[in-house]
C-alpha cells in the first residue's frame, strides 16, 4: 500500500522553490466530511472488531478454526483503523503532528494491519476449502491448534516483511511564507518505491483474490451444484438393531440437512467478506498502479478521500456482516451487549424421529421383529421407551 499518511501533502512537496508561497489548506468541506466520516466509520469499526475478539475468546463453543482466523482479521482491522483512520482526522486539519517516531511506527502499523488482514482472508478461504471439499482430511488439518500456529506464522511473516518501512519513510518539512508544513512521506525518490508497491499489490491483493476465486468456485460446486445423496434428506427415521451381543442405534433425519445448511451459511458469509475486500480495496490499488505510470500523479482530493474511506469501511464492515449472516455471532453479540454469561450456550432445537428394529438372534437367525418405539419430535426434547428388556449383557450404541 502506498504511504497513506503523505497522500494529501505529496503534491505540495513538489512545489518547493525559491519563491515561498502560502501554506496549502484543504477546503473546509473536505475537512468536515473527512472528520465526520472517519469518526463514524472508525468508531463503528473499532467497537465491532473488539466485540468479535471478545465473543470468540470468551465463549468456548465459538472457538473454531474459522473463528480463529476471523479474530486475526479483526485485530488486523483494528490496527488499520487506529493507525490509518484516526491520524487522518488530525492530518486533514493540520500538518503532521506525531513527529519522526510517530511517522515510522504509524506507517509500519498501517502496512502490518493491511497485510495481515489479506493473509487472514486467504487462510480462512483455504480452511473452508479443505473443510468442505476434503472433509476426511479436515478432521486432522482444520483444528484450532493448527489454526493458531498458522496465525502466528502469518503475524511473524508480515511483521518481518513490514520492517523495511522503518527505513523508507521520513518526516519532510516544506517552508512557506506563513509557516512550515510537516508531512510523513518518502525518504528517497518516489520512483524507487514502485517495485515495493507492485510487490505488495501482487502478494496481498492479486494472489489472495485469485486463490479465493478458484477455491470458492470449487466450494460452490460441492455445496450448491453437486447433487447431494438422497439419504441425507430421505432418512427421517432412525433404527435400533438389537442382537445377541450388542445393540446398535442409528439416528439420522434432519441433522444431515442442518449440517449442509450451516456450511452453506458460513461459506456465503465468508464469500461476502472476500468480495467486499476486493471491491473496497480496488479504488486505492488501482490508483497506485495508475500513478506508477503518471507524472505528475493523479491526486484529486475527493477521489483520495473516497479511496481512504473505502479502506476504512473494509476494516469496519466485517462485524456487521457476521451479525447479519451468522446466527451464532448474532446471539453471541447479543449476550455480550447484555453482559450475560458467555459460556451459556444458545439452545438449538433439532427434532429427531426414529424407530427401533429388534433382531433376536438368540431365538432364531431368521426371526426379526420390528417394534415401534414411543417417541416424539418437538422442540421440547425427545423420549424413547423400550417395551422389551434387553437380554444382552453388553450393549453398544453407535450414532450413524
Amino acid at each position: 500500500m502506498e504511504n497513506t499518511t503523505d497522500t494529501f501533502h505529496e503534491a505540495f512537496n513538489f512545489t518547493q522553490s525559491e519563491v515561498l508561497t502560502k501554506m496549502p489548506q484543504n477546503p473546509i468541506e473536505v475537512q468536515v466530511i473527512t472528520i465526520v466520516l472517519a469518526l463514524l466509520i472508525c468508531g463503528v469499526g473499532i467497537a465491532g472488531n473488539v466485540m468479535v475478539v471478545l465473543v470468540v475468546l470468551r465463549t468456548k463453543h465459538m472457538m473454531t478454526p474459522t473463528n480463529c482466523y476471523l479474530v486475526s482479521l479483526a485485530v488486523a482491522d483494528l490496527i488499520v483503523l487506529l493507525a490509518a483512520g484516526l491520524p487522518n482526522i488530525s492530518e486533514v486539519v493540520d500538518s503532521w503532528i506525531y513527529g519522526y517516531a510517530g511517522c515510522l511506527c504509524i506507517t509500519y502499523l498501517q502496512y502490518l494491519g493491511i497485510n495481515v488482514s489479506s493473509c487472514s482472508i486467504t487462510a480462512f478461504t483455504i480452511e473452508r476449502y479443505i473443510a468442505i471439499c476434503h472433509s476426511i482430511k479436515a478432521q486432522f488439518i482444520c483444528t484450532v491448534s493448527r489454526a493458531k500456529r498458522i496465525i502466528a506464522c502469518v503475524w511473524i511473516f508480515t511483521s518481518l516483511y513490514c520492517i523495511m518501512w522503518f527505513f523508507l519513510v521520513d518526516t519532510n518539512k516544506t517552508r512557506h511564507a506563513d509557516g512550515v508544513v510537516v508531512s510523513c512521506g518518502y525518504r528517497v525518490s518516489r520512483n524507487l518505491y514502485m517495485p515495493i508497491y507492485f510487490l505488495d499489490f501482487t502478494l496481498f491483493y492479486v494472489i489472495p483474490l485469485i486463490v479465493a476465486t478458484v477455491l470458492y468456485g470449487l466450494i460452490a460446486r460441492i455445496l450448491f451444484m453437486s447433487p447431494l445423496p438422497t439419504s441425507l434428506y430421505d432418512r427421517k427415521e432412525g433404527s435400533i438393531h438389537r442382537g445377541h451381543s450388542s445393540n446398535t442405534v442409528k439416528v439420522s433425519g434432519k441433522s444431515d440437512k442442518g449440517a449442509v445448511t450451516s456450511r452453506k451459511q458460513v461459506t456465503k458469509m465468508l464469500a461476502v467478506v472476500v468480495i467486499l475486500f476486493a471491491l473496497l480495496w480496488m479504488p486505492y490499488r488501482t490508483l497506485v498502479v495508475v500513478n506508477s505510470f503518471m507524472d505528475p500523479p493523479y491526486l484529486n482530493t475527493w477521489f483520495l478521500l473516497f479511496c481512504r474511506m473505502s479502506i476504512y469501511t473494509n476494516s469496519a464492515i466485517n462485524p456487521i456482516i457476521y451479525n447479519l449472516m451468522s446466527q451464532k455471532f448474532r446471539a453471541a453479540f447479543r449476550r455480550l451487549c447484555k453482559c450475560k454469561d458467555p459460556e451459556k450456550l444458545t439452545k438449538y432445537n433439532v427434532p429427531v424421529c426414529y424407530s427401533v428394529i429388534k433382531d433376536s438372534s438368540h431365538e432364531s437367525p431368521t426371526q426379526t421383529e420390528q417394534e415401534d418405539v414411543s417417541s416424539y419430535c418437538n422442540t421440547g426434547g425427545k423420549r424413547v421407551n423400550f417395551k422389551d428388556e434387553c437380554v444382552d449383557t453388553d450393549t453398544m450404541f453407535s450414532i450413524a
